[in-house]
């Protein structure tokens, strides 16, 4: 019995949050790979562009609710979910012909393009304070547990209760979802291929007749549905704070690199990586171990790597690790 109860804690609080933070890491990597892939640079805009991507879905959540239009059950915010995808696509599109295009157009070097995204990381960072403040928002609203601790512990006769929220299991189905749409686009569709094509060898791909300013609107349009995924989820699942996704650049880049940059699959399992070792080094494991250990047994201390504050340095620690013992990450080779 107590070996069930260890397994039930450990699912509540390691195992179960591991893998829905994961989905939206892996969300948040498979954005900054796919450009990557495609533009040769890293967007260190990203995590304000989920940002900005939140709050505009924010904003029609609230406009739906206030004329009733809900589903009861589910989220508020998946109904705004399109609206919220629309408008950062047109953010992310205005951005690319307004910045990215000026440099893509004089051949400039990946480095002014990465210098270029750091200059709009903090416009839009502002930008996103001035509109919505810097409070914590929750915007989560419709069934919040879809299994309750209480119930479970009637329904199983166990010390400990299981606890499944609504906005877990939709993280994991749209992440299923997204990430198997997108294979099946890059690998199917004629605009996946020469996606493809382009970033294997961009000169040969234009020689093929294959459209690059096409190619690049897709990207960004792919772009800002991952982006836009990643973040809302990440905000009903926990909540709306401006600075937590300026945060969530460190793990969300640890995952691509950590899989391989470039490397879609290998975005998606350093997410999950990032993730079970984020939430793992900074678990208390003293319940845990005392259900294993003898009767009346207790480890002393907390019995914790490290605590919470230190959070997003396991991300930054295995970003290091990466880059001096497998540079090129867990997959390497062709890209896309």
């Amino acid at each position: 019995m107590d070996s069930l109860n260890a397994i039930v804690l450990l699912s509540n609080y390691v195992f179960i949050p591991s893998l829905v933070y994961g989905s939206q890491l892996a969300l948040g990597a498979l954005g900054v790979t796919i450009v990557f892939g495609i533009m040769r640079f890293a967007n260190f805009a990203h995590g304000e562009m989920m940002s900005f991507a939140t709050v505009s879905t924010i904003f029609i959540t609230w406009w739906f609710q206030s004329i009733g239009f809900t589903t009861g059950i589910l989220p508020t915010a998946l109904l705004a979910l399109p609206f919220g995808i629309l408008i950062t696509g047109l953010l992310v599109w205005a951005i690319e012909r307004s910045v990215f295009s000026y440099y893509r157009q004089r051949k400039s070097k990946p480095v002014i393009f990465v210098i270029a995204s750091v200059g709009v990381m903090f416009m839009l960072n502002g930008v996103v304070r001035l509109f919505i403040g810097t409070d914590e928002i929750i915007f989560m609203d419709g069934l919040k547990f879809l299994i309750k601790a209480g119930e479970f512990k009637k329904w199983s006769g166990l010390k400990e209760g299981l606890a499944l929220k609504q906005t877990q299991v939709l993280t994991v189905l749209l992440a299923i979802l997204a990430v198997s749409w997108l294979f099946w686009f890059l690998q199917k569709t004629k605009m996946g291929k020469a996606m493809r094509a382009f970033s294997d060898n961009e000169d040969l791909a234009l020689l093929s007749g294959v459209d690059p300013e096409k190619v690049v609107r897709t990207t960004w349009f792919i772009s800002a549905v991952l982006i836009t995924l990643a973040g809302v989820l990440y905000g009903l699942d926990k909540s709306y704070k401006p600075l937590i996704y300026f945060h969530l650049l460190l793990p969300i880049f640890a995952a691509a690199i950590v899989g391989g940059i470039g490397q879609p699959l290998g975005a998606i399992l350093g997410g999950y990586i990032v993730a079970f070792s984020e939430v793992t080094t900074t678990y208390a494991f003293k319940k845990f171990l005392r259900y294993l250990g003898p009767e009346g047994w207790s480890p002393e201390g907390l019995v914790q790597l490290l605590s919470t504050e230190y959070k997003f340095a396991v991300s930054f620690l295995i970003l290091v690790l990466v880059l001096l013992i497998r540079p090129t990450g867990l997959f390497k080779g062709r890209v896309l």
